[in-house]
Protein backbone atom coordinates (compact mmCIF):
# COMPACT_ATOMS: atom_id res chain seq x y z
CA UNK A 1 0.00 0.00 0.00
CA UNK A 2 1.65 3.23 -1.17
CA UNK A 3 -1.00 5.61 0.14
CA UNK A 4 0.36 8.34 2.38
CA UNK A 5 -0.73 7.36 5.87
CA UNK A 6 0.81 10.38 7.59
CA UNK A 7 -2.54 12.22 8.10
CA UNK A 8 -3.41 9.56 10.69
CA UNK A 9 -0.26 10.36 12.63
CA UNK A 10 -0.31 14.13 12.84
CA UNK A 11 -0.48 15.42 16.44
CA UNK A 12 -3.52 17.40 17.51
CA UNK A 13 -3.44 20.01 20.27
CA UNK A 14 -6.67 20.58 22.17
CA UNK A 15 -6.67 23.19 24.90
CA UNK A 16 -3.10 22.64 25.98
CA UNK A 17 -3.19 18.85 25.66
CA UNK A 18 -1.61 17.05 22.71
CA UNK A 19 -2.89 13.86 21.13
CA UNK A 20 0.07 12.17 19.47
CA UNK A 21 -2.06 11.12 16.51
CA UNK A 22 -5.62 11.13 15.17
CA UNK A 23 -6.61 7.62 16.30
CA UNK A 24 -9.16 7.25 19.09
CA UNK A 25 -10.07 4.15 21.03
CA UNK A 26 -13.82 4.68 21.52
CA UNK A 27 -15.65 3.68 24.71
CA UNK A 28 -16.47 -0.03 24.48
CA UNK A 29 -17.76 -2.04 27.42
CA UNK A 30 -15.43 -5.03 27.84
CA UNK A 31 -16.46 -6.31 31.31
CA UNK A 32 -12.96 -6.35 32.77
CA UNK A 33 -13.55 -3.68 35.39
CA UNK A 34 -11.96 -0.25 35.72
CA UNK A 35 -9.94 -0.82 38.86
CA UNK A 36 -9.03 -4.50 38.40
CA UNK A 37 -5.63 -5.67 37.14
CA UNK A 38 -7.38 -7.07 34.06
CA UNK A 39 -9.11 -3.79 33.23
CA UNK A 40 -6.01 -1.70 33.85
CA UNK A 41 -3.93 -3.98 31.63
CA UNK A 42 -6.60 -3.91 28.87
CA UNK A 43 -6.47 -0.13 28.56
CA UNK A 44 -2.74 0.11 29.15
CA UNK A 45 -2.14 -2.46 26.42
CA UNK A 46 -4.24 -0.47 23.93
CA UNK A 47 -2.41 2.73 24.82
CA UNK A 48 0.90 0.95 24.16
CA UNK A 49 -0.54 -0.10 20.81
CA UNK A 50 -0.37 3.49 19.67
CA UNK A 51 -3.74 5.25 19.97
CA UNK A 52 -3.70 8.99 20.59
CA UNK A 53 -6.73 9.02 22.89
CA UNK A 54 -8.26 6.15 24.85
CA UNK A 55 -11.85 6.72 25.96
CA UNK A 56 -12.59 4.31 28.78
CA UNK A 57 -15.88 2.44 28.64
CA UNK A 58 -19.04 4.05 29.94
CA UNK A 59 -19.46 4.23 33.71
CA UNK A 60 -22.65 5.27 35.49
CA UNK A 61 -22.31 8.62 37.20
CA UNK A 62 -23.89 7.16 40.35
CA UNK A 63 -20.72 5.08 40.90
CA UNK A 64 -18.34 7.99 41.43
CA UNK A 65 -17.30 9.20 44.85
CA UNK A 66 -17.81 5.84 46.58
CA UNK A 67 -17.35 2.81 44.30
CA UNK A 68 -15.13 4.70 41.87
CA UNK A 69 -12.76 7.07 43.64
CA UNK A 70 -9.85 9.19 42.45
CA UNK A 71 -7.35 6.94 44.21
CA UNK A 72 -8.98 3.83 42.81
CA UNK A 73 -8.94 5.13 39.24
CA UNK A 74 -5.40 6.52 39.25
CA UNK A 75 -3.74 3.21 38.26
CA UNK A 76 -5.99 3.04 35.18
CA UNK A 77 -5.09 6.59 34.14
CA UNK A 78 -1.40 5.99 34.83
CA UNK A 79 -1.42 2.85 32.67
CA UNK A 80 -2.93 4.76 29.74
CA UNK A 81 -0.51 7.65 30.15
CA UNK A 82 2.44 5.26 30.43
CA UNK A 83 1.41 3.90 27.04
CA UNK A 84 1.60 7.38 25.54
CA UNK A 85 -2.11 8.13 25.09
CA UNK A 86 -4.41 10.70 26.62
CA UNK A 87 -7.10 9.25 28.87
CA UNK A 88 -10.80 10.10 28.90
CA UNK A 89 -13.80 8.25 30.29
CA UNK A 90 -17.41 8.13 29.14
CA UNK A 91 -20.00 9.06 31.76
CA UNK A 92 -23.45 7.46 31.57
CA UNK A 93 -26.60 9.08 32.94
CA UNK A 94 -28.20 7.02 35.70
CA UNK A 95 -31.17 8.17 37.78
CA UNK A 96 -31.99 7.01 41.28
CA UNK A 97 -35.00 5.07 39.96
CA UNK A 98 -33.04 3.60 37.02
CA UNK A 99 -35.41 5.41 34.65
CA UNK A 100 -35.47 4.27 31.04
CA UNK A 101 -37.56 7.05 29.50
CA UNK A 102 -37.71 10.85 29.84
CA UNK A 103 -41.14 10.80 31.52
CA UNK A 104 -40.05 8.68 34.47
CA UNK A 105 -37.52 10.82 36.38
CA UNK A 106 -38.85 13.43 38.77
CA UNK A 107 -37.43 16.94 38.66
CA UNK A 108 -35.56 16.10 41.84
CA UNK A 109 -34.04 13.03 40.21
CA UNK A 110 -32.83 15.05 37.25
CA UNK A 111 -31.17 17.54 39.56
CA UNK A 112 -29.53 14.53 41.18
CA UNK A 113 -28.20 13.33 37.83
CA UNK A 114 -26.77 16.75 37.10
CA UNK A 115 -25.09 16.83 40.52
CA UNK A 116 -23.73 13.31 39.92
CA UNK A 117 -22.04 14.49 36.72
CA UNK A 118 -20.40 17.27 38.70
CA UNK A 119 -19.09 14.76 41.23
CA UNK A 120 -17.97 12.31 38.54
CA UNK A 121 -16.01 14.98 36.68
CA UNK A 122 -14.37 16.13 39.90
CA UNK A 123 -13.33 12.56 40.75
CA UNK A 124 -12.02 11.97 37.23
CA UNK A 125 -10.01 15.19 37.24
CA UNK A 126 -8.42 14.26 40.57
CA UNK A 127 -7.64 10.80 39.21
CA UNK A 128 -5.69 12.46 36.40
CA UNK A 129 -8.03 11.86 33.47
CA UNK A 130 -7.51 14.29 30.60
CA UNK A 131 -11.20 14.34 29.71
CA UNK A 132 -14.73 13.09 30.35
CA UNK A 133 -17.48 12.35 27.85
CA UNK A 134 -21.20 12.49 28.71
CA UNK A 135 -22.96 9.82 26.64
CA UNK A 136 -25.76 11.53 24.74
CA UNK A 137 -26.07 9.09 21.83
CA UNK A 138 -27.51 5.78 20.63
CA UNK A 139 -31.00 6.08 22.07
CA UNK A 140 -29.95 6.10 25.72
CA UNK A 141 -31.55 8.44 28.24
CA UNK A 142 -29.82 11.73 27.33
CA UNK A 143 -30.48 11.05 23.65
CA UNK A 144 -34.13 10.33 24.45
CA UNK A 145 -34.44 13.71 26.15
CA UNK A 146 -33.36 15.34 22.90
CA UNK A 147 -35.90 13.40 20.81
CA UNK A 148 -39.23 15.21 20.32
CA UNK A 149 -41.03 11.89 19.83
CA UNK A 150 -39.56 10.23 22.91
CA UNK A 151 -39.55 13.18 25.29
CA UNK A 152 -43.14 13.95 26.28
CA UNK A 153 -42.36 15.99 29.38
CA UNK A 154 -44.24 19.22 29.88
CA UNK A 155 -41.79 20.93 32.25
CA UNK A 156 -38.60 22.82 31.40
CA UNK A 157 -36.93 19.58 30.26
CA UNK A 158 -39.42 18.81 27.50
CA UNK A 159 -41.34 20.32 24.59
CA UNK A 160 -39.40 22.95 22.69
CA UNK A 161 -35.94 22.37 21.25
CA UNK A 162 -34.54 24.71 23.88
CA UNK A 163 -36.11 22.63 26.64
CA UNK A 164 -35.03 19.31 25.12
CA UNK A 165 -31.42 20.55 25.07
CA UNK A 166 -31.56 21.71 28.67
CA UNK A 167 -30.52 18.48 30.42
CA UNK A 168 -27.47 17.99 28.20
CA UNK A 169 -26.40 21.60 28.66
CA UNK A 170 -26.91 21.50 32.41
CA UNK A 171 -24.84 18.30 32.58
CA UNK A 172 -22.02 19.82 30.55
CA UNK A 173 -22.05 22.88 32.79
CA UNK A 174 -21.93 20.70 35.89
CA UNK A 175 -19.07 18.62 34.49
CA UNK A 176 -17.14 21.78 33.73
CA UNK A 177 -17.69 23.02 37.28
CA UNK A 178 -16.63 19.72 38.80
CA UNK A 179 -13.68 19.02 36.51
CA UNK A 180 -12.30 22.52 36.34
CA UNK A 181 -11.10 24.56 33.35
CA UNK A 182 -8.35 22.19 32.20
CA UNK A 183 -10.38 18.98 31.90
CA UNK A 184 -11.36 18.23 28.30
CA UNK A 185 -15.09 17.87 27.79
CA UNK A 186 -16.25 15.56 25.04
CA UNK A 187 -19.86 14.86 24.13
CA UNK A 188 -21.12 11.85 22.17
CA UNK A 189 -24.19 12.53 20.05
CA UNK A 190 -26.14 10.68 17.36
CA UNK A 191 -26.70 13.28 14.60
CA UNK A 192 -29.93 11.85 13.18
CA UNK A 193 -32.37 10.16 15.54
CA UNK A 194 -35.97 9.53 16.37
CA UNK A 195 -37.87 12.66 15.42
CA UNK A 196 -34.87 14.91 14.79
CA UNK A 197 -32.41 15.62 11.98
CA UNK A 198 -28.97 17.14 11.55
CA UNK A 199 -30.24 20.71 11.69
CA UNK A 200 -31.48 20.23 15.27
CA UNK A 201 -28.31 18.36 16.19
CA UNK A 202 -26.18 21.22 14.93
CA UNK A 203 -28.09 23.61 17.15
CA UNK A 204 -27.47 21.34 20.14
CA UNK A 205 -23.80 21.02 19.24
CA UNK A 206 -23.46 24.78 18.90
CA UNK A 207 -24.88 25.24 22.39
CA UNK A 208 -22.72 22.42 23.77
CA UNK A 209 -19.60 24.14 22.45
CA UNK A 210 -20.77 27.41 23.94
CA UNK A 211 -21.26 25.60 27.26
CA UNK A 212 -17.70 24.29 27.22
CA UNK A 213 -17.49 21.13 25.11
CA UNK A 214 -14.03 20.77 23.55
CA UNK A 215 -14.53 17.72 21.29
CA UNK A 216 -17.68 16.47 19.54
CA UNK A 217 -17.94 12.68 19.20
CA UNK A 218 -20.44 12.01 16.39
CA UNK A 219 -21.76 8.46 16.13
CA UNK A 220 -22.63 6.70 13.90
CA UNK A 221 -22.00 7.50 10.23
CA UNK A 222 -24.57 6.54 7.61
CA UNK A 223 -22.40 4.08 5.74
CA UNK A 224 -22.73 6.06 2.50
CA UNK A 225 -19.31 7.66 2.96
CA UNK A 226 -16.82 7.44 5.84
CA UNK A 227 -17.50 10.12 8.44
CA UNK A 228 -20.30 11.70 6.40
CA UNK A 229 -22.54 12.56 9.34
CA UNK A 230 -19.66 14.04 11.32
CA UNK A 231 -18.73 16.47 8.54
CA UNK A 232 -21.36 19.19 9.22
CA UNK A 233 -20.14 19.55 12.80
CA UNK A 234 -16.68 20.64 11.66
CA UNK A 235 -18.10 24.13 11.11
CA UNK A 236 -18.44 24.63 14.87
CA UNK A 237 -14.72 25.09 15.38
CA UNK A 238 -13.86 22.22 17.73
CA UNK A 239 -12.32 18.84 16.86
CA UNK A 240 -14.79 16.19 15.69
CA UNK A 241 -14.51 12.40 16.06
CA UNK A 242 -15.93 10.14 13.35
CA UNK A 243 -16.59 6.41 13.67
CA UNK A 244 -17.89 3.41 11.66
CA UNK A 245 -15.63 0.74 10.14
CA UNK A 246 -12.60 3.02 10.24
CA UNK A 247 -10.26 0.13 10.91
CA UNK A 248 -10.25 0.11 7.11
CA UNK A 249 -7.21 2.32 6.61
CA UNK A 250 -8.44 3.80 3.33
CA UNK A 251 -11.75 4.78 4.93
CA UNK A 252 -9.98 6.38 7.89
CA UNK A 253 -7.67 8.33 5.58
CA UNK A 254 -10.61 9.48 3.46
CA UNK A 255 -12.25 11.01 6.55
CA UNK A 256 -9.14 13.06 7.26
CA UNK A 257 -8.26 13.93 3.65
CA UNK A 258 -11.78 15.15 2.93
CA UNK A 259 -11.91 17.16 6.16
CA UNK A 260 -15.01 15.38 7.45
CA UNK A 261 -13.52 14.97 10.93
CA UNK A 262 -10.32 15.57 12.85
CA UNK A 263 -10.14 12.23 14.64
CA UNK A 264 -11.08 8.67 13.70
CA UNK A 265 -12.36 6.13 16.20
CA UNK A 266 -11.41 2.50 15.66
CA UNK A 267 -13.56 0.16 17.76
CA UNK A 268 -13.76 -3.55 17.05
CA UNK A 269 -10.59 -3.30 14.99
CA UNK A 270 -8.71 -2.45 18.18
CA UNK A 271 -10.32 -5.35 20.02
CA UNK A 272 -9.01 -7.66 17.29
CA UNK A 273 -5.57 -6.03 17.24
CA UNK A 274 -4.47 -3.46 19.84
CA UNK A 275 -1.36 -2.83 17.74
CA UNK A 276 -3.43 -1.57 14.78
CA UNK A 277 -2.02 2.00 15.07
CA UNK A 278 1.62 0.90 15.23
CA UNK A 279 1.22 -1.57 12.38
CA UNK A 280 -0.48 1.04 10.20
CA UNK A 281 2.20 3.62 10.95
CA UNK A 282 4.98 1.18 10.14
CA UNK A 283 3.28 -0.07 6.98
CA UNK A 284 2.83 -3.59 8.35
CA UNK A 285 -0.76 -3.81 7.13
CA UNK A 286 -0.48 -7.48 6.25
CA UNK A 287 0.26 -8.26 9.89
CA UNK A 288 -2.94 -6.67 11.24
CA UNK A 289 -5.33 -9.09 12.92
CA UNK A 290 -8.55 -8.16 11.16
CA UNK A 291 -12.02 -7.87 12.69
CA UNK A 292 -14.38 -9.99 10.56
CA UNK A 293 -17.58 -8.42 11.96
CA UNK A 294 -18.70 -11.83 13.21
CA UNK A 295 -19.78 -10.36 16.59
CA UNK A 296 -19.35 -13.77 18.23
CA UNK A 297 -16.98 -12.98 21.09
CA UNK A 298 -17.42 -9.22 21.36
CA UNK A 299 -21.17 -8.61 21.35
CA UNK A 300 -21.78 -12.32 21.90
CA UNK A 301 -19.74 -12.35 25.11
CA UNK A 302 -21.38 -9.14 26.31
CA UNK A 303 -24.79 -10.76 25.99
CA UNK A 304 -23.52 -13.63 28.15
CA UNK A 305 -21.97 -11.29 30.72
CA UNK A 306 -18.46 -12.43 29.80
CA UNK A 307 -15.36 -10.31 29.12
CA UNK A 308 -15.05 -9.29 25.48
CA UNK A 309 -12.66 -11.35 23.36
CA UNK A 310 -12.16 -11.93 19.62
CA UNK A 311 -12.43 -15.02 17.44
CA UNK A 312 -9.44 -13.74 15.44
CA UNK A 313 -7.00 -13.68 18.33
CA UNK A 314 -4.10 -16.04 17.60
Amino acid sequence: MSTDRSPLFQPLAVKGKVLRNRIVMPPMVVLRGLTTPEGIEWYGRHARGGVGLAIVESAGVDRFGHELTAEGLKPLVEAIHAGGALAAIQLFAVTASRAHSPEEPSHEELEGVIAAYRTAAEVCARAGFDGVEPHGAHGFLLNQFFSPTQNRRTDEFGGSLENRMRLALRIVGAAREGGGPDLLLLYRHTPIGEGYATVESLKLAEELVRAGVDILDISPASGAAPGDRAAPFKALGVPVIAVNELDDVERALEVLREGRADLVAVGRGLIADPDWPIKVQEGRLGEIVRCTRCNEKCFGNLEKGLPVECTQWP
